[in-house]
């Protein structure tokens, strides 16, 4: 059974979590939550906090060789707090380094160019994420889904249906 980590902490946009968890989950997929605190962590929806999730492994914890994919939500706070920390970049950077799938939507791809992994990667994001994804050499494009090599990265969560569907497509070319 392939198992999924999303990575995540406070501030998360709760669609860009809970409805691709859902969808991956429903599909068969183990799926745990990581995070680098071990209390449950809480989305937001709007300005609004919305119900927390629990987390199922400390960061500190998690090893690359344990997961299939590694999912990046967005939000604003949720990355911007992610991105400044050791062991995230760390992580994320030995998890796109292993082959795996990584795929982050929305504002996620701070956590990839904080990680180093985004020069010369065509990249999509949310539109505010369009210049610091430029200036860390990624090429940027306004679509659903982008692919590159294993990086898998969205704008919003309109696209999660697409999004979703395209990490169980690269996590079923990877049996």
């Amino acid at each position: 059974m392939k198992k999924i980590a999303i990575l995540a902490t406070n501030g998360y946009e709760d669609s860009e979590l809970k409805k691709p968890m859902q969808i991956f989950v429903d599909a068969g997929y183990t799926v745990h939550i990581v995070s680098p605190s071990n209390q449950p962590i809480a989305g937001m929806s709007g300005v609004k906090w919305t119900e927390p999730v629990p987390v199922d492994i400390l960061l500190k914890e998690a090893a690359v060789e344990h997961y299939d994919a590694l999912v990046l939500p967005g939000g604003v706070l949720n990355p911007d707090q992610l991105r400044e920390e050791a062991a995230v970049k760390s992580f994320v950077k030995a998890f796109v380094e292993s082959g795996k799938p990584v795929a982050a939507i929305c504002h996620a791809p701070w956590i990839l160019i904080s990680a180093g992994v985004v020069s010369d990667k065509k990249m999509t994001s949310y539109p505010t994420v369009k210049t610091d994804l430029i200036n860390a050499g990624a090429h940027w494009v306004d679509q659903e889904v982008v692919i590159d090599g294993n990086i898998i990265t969205s704008r919003n969560p309109d696209d999660i249906p697409v999004f979703t569907e395209v990490v169980m497509n690269q996590l079923k070319e990877a049996q």
